[in-house]
């Protein structure tokens, strides 16, 4: 896909948290699953994950954080997008910065989206710039279903988490308290999402942290401009690097994903979780 998308299959709305309003896309119905845009914004590979998530059985809030939403990922236009959010007080890209701001918000999204979808409570897909976001967002206690795609942040720190430490202790101790457990994904030799920050994952969730890691050679050879050319290696495991081919690892991911979702957003009328 080379072409922007008008988004006109999804409602825009603006969304407010203690006064501050942003565009989010909504689209669905069923249990809320908040997608979160990656660098450089909402675009078209986004979208379709958005689409499959929906068409799945849930409702999904796409909110605008950053970029011209629909924009097909440019090089120029991908690089001030970048350089904005590197500045913007709402993100802490570099490494000693904590978590970012905007995750209250995104918390307070969240609350919402689960008092008019309803349901056991609420996803959460979190991709590069905003991978991390996802699991800072189960310090809502709607959130029970967080999905960690190729986080990106800290920029400058291979083995760092954007959590500042009271917050990492606090998602810790609510995972490990509600039995709860968070999804990721990685290229094997992703520059940007390296194994030390899985592994920093894993020291700080145990158990709780299900991180999987696919061989570089199932990134597609051909995503948009802005991947291919400042991305510069395989990174967005089921956005711009997926290939939409059955029996693909990448389409195998995304539906573990949707599977994920399902299984602890829309649980059996016995209790039993499906397979």
């Amino acid at each position: 896909m080379s072409d922007d998308d008008p988004i006109s299959d999804f409602t825009r709305r603006s969304m407010a948290v203690e006064g501050v309003a942003k565009t989010v896309y909504v689209a669905g119905a069923g249990p809320a699953v908040v997608v979160l845009p990656e660098m450089p914004g909402i675009s078209p590979d986004v979208l379709r994950l958005a689409r499959w998530v929906r068409d799945a059985g849930f409702t999904v809030h796409v909110p605008s954080l950053f970029g011209t939403d629909g924009a097909f990922p440019t090089v120029d236009g991908g690089r001030e997008v970048v350089r904005r959010a590197c500045v913007s007080a709402e993100f802490r890209a570099f490494a000693g910065g904590g978590t970012s701001p905007v995750t209250l918000w995104l918390r307070g999204l969240a609350r919402q989206a689960h008092a008019m979808c309803g349901g056991p409570g609420v996803g959460a897909i979190g991709l590069c710039f905003t991978g991390n976001f996802a699991l800072t967002m189960a310090l809502e206690p709607a959130v029970i279903a967080p999905v960690v795609n190729h986080p990106s942040l800290p920029l400058d720190d291979p083995a760092g988490l954007e959590l500042d430490p009271a917050d990492a202790r606090a998602v810790r101790d609510r995972l490990a308290r509600d039995g709860l457990t968070v999804l990721a994904y990685r290229f094997e030799g992703d520059r940007w999402c390296t194994g030390q920050r899985f592994a920093a994952y894993r020291a700080l969730l145990g158990d709780a942290f299900d991180g999987r890691v696919l061989p570089d050679g199932a990134a597609h050879p051909a995503p948009p401009p802005f991947f291919a050319e400042v991305v510069g290696t395989p990174h967005s495991v089921v956005t711009a690097h997926l290939v939409d081919e059955d029996g693909h690892p990448t389409v195998r991911a995304r539906d573990e994903i949707l599977a994920f979702l399902t299984d602890r957003l829309r649980p059996r009328e016995d209790g039993v979780r499906r397979p």
